[in-house]
């Protein structure tokens, strides 16, 4: 408890909050993440499934890609949980500047959250590879095989795959992070860049992190928490 008192003394003291999350946010909520021992990367297909979600399989064996897209990647279903909620609240009250995320699941907007900057896009977004025309998630998961676009070009999600270089709201991740005076870093290894390089850009009075397995930033952190997300938000 005297953690979750400091923690919450952190936030109240301050004013220029950002949150940056990794898989472990939306865990919870039914989303498996990668590296764990139930993760994505340690269940079996016929393809690893880095290869899998890569530029080049994407446009040589597309068919596959969206077998294991559609079957793995959708989370229309999926509702936000504690965590998402609280963030929307530390947010309308003033607290919270901005959420950055490595997800492109869309939990933190469908939880309300209005500043979320998702580095690695997200699969409510998705356009043609010929015309760029755009098309909603719906579409693309109810499509039979390869969703195509009406003038026979192929749907390609708007999310980060391997061999692809990070969207434009990385630089914009940078500044907020370089501004803010608290940074919540949660739910992420650190151990995937470019991504977790923006922990570095942080000048600020308070660092917490929060993950189940600790992490090679430890040491420099205010707080640290290895426990479950949400034994601590629900607490905020």
């Amino acid at each position: 408890m005297e953690k979750i008192d400091k923690l919450k003394e952190i936030i109240k003291s301050s004013n220029n909050i950002v949150f940056f999350g990794g898989a472990g946010v939306s865990t919870e909520s039914g989303i498996p993440d990668f590296r764990s021992k139930d993760g994505l990367y340690n269940q079996k297909y016929d393809y690893p499934p880095e290869e899998i979600l890569s530029h080049t399989f994407f446009y040589y064996n597309t068919e596959y890609f969206y077998k294991f897209y559609k079957d793995k990647m959708n989370s229309l279903s999926i509702k936000p949980n504690i965590t998402h909620l609280k963030l929307k609240e530390l947010e309308k009250n003033g607290k919270l500047r901005c959420i950055i995320t490595q997800n492109i699941d869309g939990l933190d907007i469908k939880a309300g959250s209005k500043n979320v900057l998702e580095i690695h896009g997200s699969i409510y977004r998705n356009y043609c590879t010929k015309c760029n025309k755009f098309y909603d998630a719906e579409y693309v998961f109810k499509s039979n095989g390869i969703p195509l676009c009406e003038c026979g070009g192929i749907i390609k999600p708007d999310v980060v795959l391997y061999e692809e270089p990070l969207n434009n709201t990385f630089d914009e991740a940078i500044n907020y992070i370089r501004k803010c005076d608290t940074l919540i870093v949660a739910g992420t290894s650190l151990t995937v860049y470019p991504a977790a390089s923006l922990i570095r850009y942080f000048n600020g009075k308070n660092l917490i992190l929060i993950n189940k397995d600790k992490t090679k930033y430890d040491d420099f952190a205010t707080l640290v928490f290895n426990q479950n997300m949400s034994e601590i938000f629900k607490e905020l």
